[in-house]
């Protein structure tokens, strides 16, 4: 029998409705709490799952965000120096064993292609930027080499960034992408569309994001306006930004074939309700969207690996339909054409095959797999009291 682990979570917001980030450490969390003892250090938890403990961090000052960053590596360094196994931060700290990054790394978002004088200029602002150089300082920690230390990426994307800022940390990087729960027993797609207020006929398109110009819904736009009329699309994401893209809908002609439906509390009667998912995304270290739709068997059109992480892990035509410029509302209309027309058949059973492969189960045990390598190689070992 395998050997019960005492396992700390670092998140500073544990929350299944926060952004992949938080998705990713609740549901790892919740696969290890059926197998390991698991305790979550946060500042903000909206969770509650049998075998978890949870320990709340204070938050003297919400702002600045780099001071409450540093208080935050600060605190749980305290509060988790003895007593466990394994050490799992997905902050920006400087301790614990495996360190899991979800985004692109501020130093290759501040320095990466910056040459001359430019880079000179560009150290002059980091160097007189108290926040900057706080971010650079816990990040920098992160990848420092030590014993028993890993960085787990949540895609190949994001690792190939790490590495480009910090090449010395090649030999002690993974990835482990997110994983995806297939959906249970739920409405049809007619009632779905009931529900949300949706047209019952015609073939619907859905779009799922929160910043919708860095996910590309202005491409998509000017793609739909091009599209057979019975073509809709239905828009999921934050209410605040719907204003421009209304407006641009409106001056396209196309305001009655595109429905905002604003955040949902469950995106699955969305999902339910489509016919596919459209992501022409400019930026995505792995679209999580892409993976739900997947598993809800929706044939799915995405930027390619350039821009999306998950794009890597897809065979284009056989799993999904990937795009090699989504700024190209002419590449995104024949691509849509085709998929309207049932070319190439196949997708969605494909693309639910690819979904039951990534499920959580299959992350928590690579997760696993490398705690206990890294277990017996802490310096100061775990209190049994």
């Amino acid at each position: 029998m395998t050997r019960r682990l005492r396992i700390a979570v670092l998140s500073r917001r544990f929350t299944a409705a926060g952004g992949g980030a938080e998705g990713y450490s609740v549901r790892l969390a919740e696969q290890l709490a059926a197998r390991h003892e698991v305790h979550v250090f946060a500042q903000e938890t909206a969770h509650s799952w049998p075998g978890v403990s949870y320990h709340p961090i204070s938050t003297p000052l919400k702002r600045p965000r780099w001071v409450n960053q540093l208080w935050f590596a600060w605190a749980t360094a305290r509060a988790t120096r003895s007593g466990f196994d394994i050490v799992h931060s997905h902050e920006l700290t400087w301790h614990g064993q495996v360190q899991t990054i979800h985004v692109k790394p501020v130093r290759y978002s501040l320095l990466a292609g910056v040459q001359g004088a430019a880079r000179v200029l560009r150290w002059l602002k980091i160097v007189t930027s108290p926040r900057l150089l706080a971010y650079l300082w816990l990040e920098a920690a992160r990848f420092s080499s030590r014993p028993g230390r890993h960085v787990v990426a949540a895609s190949s994307m994001v690792q190939a960034e790490a590495l480009q800022a910090y090449p010395g940390a090649a030999g002690m990087t993974s990835v482990i992408t997110p994983g995806v729960d297939l959906p249970g027993e739920g409405p049809g797609r007619a009632e779905a569309r009931r529900a949300l207020g949706l047209p019952a006929d015609g073939r619907l398109l859905l779009f799922v994001a929160n910043d919708y110009a860095r996910k590309g819904l202005d491409t998509l736009l000017a793609a739909l306006a091009q599209l057979p009329a019975d073509v809709h699309l239905a828009v999921v994401g934050d209410a605040a930004g719907i204003p421009p893209f209304a407006r641009r809908a409106a001056a396209l002609g196309e305001a009655s074939r595109v429905h905002f439906l604003g955040s949902l509390p469950e995106v699955a009667p969305a999902y339910r309700a489509a016919d596919a998912l459209v992501h022409p995304t400019l930026e995505d270290t792995f679209a999580m969207v892409v993976l739900e739709a997947m598993a809800h068997g929706l044939p799915v059109v995405v930027s390619g690996p350039a821009f999306c992480g998950i794009s890597a892990l897809l065979r284009d035509g056989h799993d999904a339909l990937l795009l090699s410029n989504p700024r190209d509302p002419q590449e995104l209309v024949a691509v849509l054409l085709g998929l309207l027309a049932g070319k190439p058949s196949g997708l969605g059973p494909n693309a639910l095959e690819f979904a039951r492969e990534h499920g959580w189960a299959s992350v928590a045990a690579a997760h696993e797999n490398l705690y206990r390598k890294l277990s017996p190689l802490r310096i100061e070992r775990p209190s049994t009291t």
